[in-house]
């Protein structure tokens, strides 16, 4: 993005004069507004927006920051205003499943993924080379039933050493405690498949064989306490036939796993998710914009 590309943020109650407000505020700092996208969620009274918009007089983040806190008090909004330029310090964690790894390693490599990867994490070796070779940092962090909080505290730490900003769990096969999820709540996204809760435990994709399944997919969300029912930001599905095979379900759904956890990452760090309860507001990429957005 350009030079003093910024985007903005809010979430309010929902009332008259917000959209005004905001764009007037922009107006007089000398800011052109490019793309603006905004949901008002009748059910809950809640107001989401957000704005895209280049400062034409240089005004920095805290300038602007600071000058809008007397437009946000009278209608309550929680705001931030963001660099679009910025790339999110982001870590991954994987197991012994790679195809999303890949997959993430590649669009960040061709720049189609504009996120800083501070490091990759797993509980076993099968990826360390790959991860080295392209030189990021590769964390081996072993996980059983009795080191499991030891592990989890060298996470923790390793997450603070990286200000890690989000954490991508790219079919990382271990839980992560109530306490990591709580603080890290909104910056966890995890990828798996969609038939939980009827396919649960091992080989999901030959259970649904079984059953004769026509449509298989993946599901991104947020991580909660919760296991699996964190806010959902993306997701995706594959017709399939009769006359496929459990190997093709498998590979089918790598491809769909990998492709919905880019899309979720990608909504994230360009600030196009706004959790709303259990819910997400998620605003697409303007026309025209999907590609400046995805190369950074």
């Amino acid at each position: 993005m350009a030079k003093n590309d910024y985007v903005l943020t809010v979430t309010c109650p929902s009332r008259r004069g917000i959209v005004a407000a905001i764009s007037g505020y922009l107006a007089n700092e000398g800011c052109n507004i490019i793309d603006s996208s905004q949901f008002d969620d009748l059910e809950t009274g809640r107001f989401f927006i957000r704005v895209s918009f280049i400062s034409e007089t240089g005004a920095g983040l805290a300038e602007l920051e600071q000058g809008f806190g007397a437009i946000a008090a009278p209608f309550e909004m929680d705001y931030r205003f963001h660099d679009g330029a910025y790339r999110l310090k982001t870590l991954i964690m994987v197991s012994r499943f790679g195809h999303c790894l890949n997959d993430l390693l590649y669009r960040w490599r061709i720049g189609a993924l504009p996120i800083d990867i501070v490091g990759v994490v797993s509980n076993h070796l099968d990826y360390q080379k790959l991860v080295v070779n392209h030189d990021i940092p590769f964390y081996h962090i072993a996980v059983t039933r009795d080191t499991k909080a030891t592990a989890e505290e060298r996470l923790i730490g390793l997450i603070d050493e990286t200000g890690a900003e989000l954490v991508v769990l790219a079919r990382y096969m271990q839980v992560l405690s109530d306490t990591l999820c709580r603080r890290m709540e909104g910056q966890i996204i995890n990828i798996h498949h969609s038939f939980l809760p009827s396919f649960k435990g091992a080989n999901p994709y030959k259970q649904a064989y079984q059953r004769g399944v026509k449509l298989i997919g993946a599901t991104a969300h947020y991580v909660t306490p919760d296991l699996d029912e964190g806010p959902i930001i993306e997701q995706e599905t594959v017709r399939i036939t009769h006359a496929q095979s459990p190997e093709d379900y498998v590979a089918l759904g790598r491809d769909v796993e990998a492709l919905v956890l880019a899309r979720a990452i990608h909504a994230h760090i360009h600030h196009r998710v706004f959790v709303n309860g259990n819910r997400t507001v998620v605003f697409p990429p303007s026309a025209g914009s999907y590609a400046s957005e995805r190369m950074g």
